[in-house]
């Protein structure tokens, strides 16, 4: 098991992310009536900042806030749309909580509107593919930008989901994701890669992404993973998102061994236990040598 590599990440008005030292704890805020895991929950803006603010004091580092639902099969929503859902809970968080908020879109004029609210870093799922303007935002904005692996969109990206090597193929994709971003004058110390688990990947794909996260090493970029509640985690038994927290726990282990420095849930109480049980034994598997 070879150390994770060390990153100071610059965000707009803040102290730079400290990336590798510990893994760092991302916690979900879904503002939409129809997310997979658990839609509606924080809908009502109130109802957003008192998730996240739970989330805080159980040892979130970084609150990702996202708008539309993107399942496999989801529906595009407006612009319009998007903008009435985050902004309202954005106005609410920013202040009240003191980690970096992320905003979950793909969407140029989503992303400018929620950075000029306070966020300060742009979880992009389509990986620069969907809104070619999104990459300039986030270059004039100076904030962070998490390029999601992904093929497609949501309603058809099981049609993408054809691989000879996972692995590769992932580290490759992104390896050109980052040269787009690059190409619009995004920095590249502001730049984080993530392998998409669930997107445009069957159950097969996912857990050979998760196998091969070593691979993404070579992009010398801050890992993030996102295995939260997906479908690949259901077995027998499985009842739907909810059912899937012992599920989570095993891939989050598996994605910190692998060399991730974020990983993303919808739950932290316990998971975090989890978290900090797997950092104990990375750090001694790269100590004890």
């Amino acid at each position: 098991m070879l150390p994770r590599s060390r990153y100071a990440l610059p965000l707009p008005g803040r102290a730079p992310l400290q990336l590798g030292v510990r893994t760092l704890v991302m916690g979900v805020v879904n503002v939409t009536p129809d997310s997979f895991s658990d839609g509606g929950l924080c809908f009502d803006p109130d109802h957003a900042l008192a998730h996240a603010k739970e989330m805080e004091a159980a040892g979130a580092d970084l609150l990702d806030v996202g708008g539309e639902s993107t399942k496999p099969g989801a529906a595009a929503l407006s612009v319009e749309e998007e903008l009435a859902r985050v902004l309202p809970v954005l106005e609410r968080l920013v202040g009240k909580v003191q980690v970096p908020v992320s905003i979950d879109t793909y969407k140029a004029e989503v992303a400018r509107a929620a950075l000029d609210s306070g966020a300060v870093i742009v979880n992009d799922v389509s990986g620069l593919l969907h809104d070619p303007n999104l990459a300039t935002v986030v270059a004039e904005c100076g904030a962070g930008l998490v390029l999601v692996h992904n093929r497609g969109r949501s309603r058809n990206m099981y049609r993408e989901a054809v691989y000879r090597d996972v692995g590769a193929e992932v580290a490759g994709d992104l390896d050109k994701r980052i040269a787009a971003a690059l190409d619009a004058g995004v920095s590249r110390s502001r730049i984080m890669v993530d392998p998409g688990i669930g997107f445009a990947k069957r159950t097969e794909h996912s857990y050979a992404a998760l196998a091969t996260l070593d691979l993404l090493a070579s992009l010398d970029r801050p890992i993030l993973v996102g295995p939260s509640r997906k479908s690949f985690l259901g077995g027998v038994g499985d009842t739907g998102p909810n059912d899937r927290e012992w599920g989570t726990a095993a891939a989050v282990t598996a994605a910190i061994m692998g060399g991730a420095h974020i990983v993303r849930v919808h739950r932290l109480r316990g998971m975090v236990q989890a978290i900090r049980v797997a950092d104990n034994i990375r750090r001694h598997g790269t100590t004890l040598r």
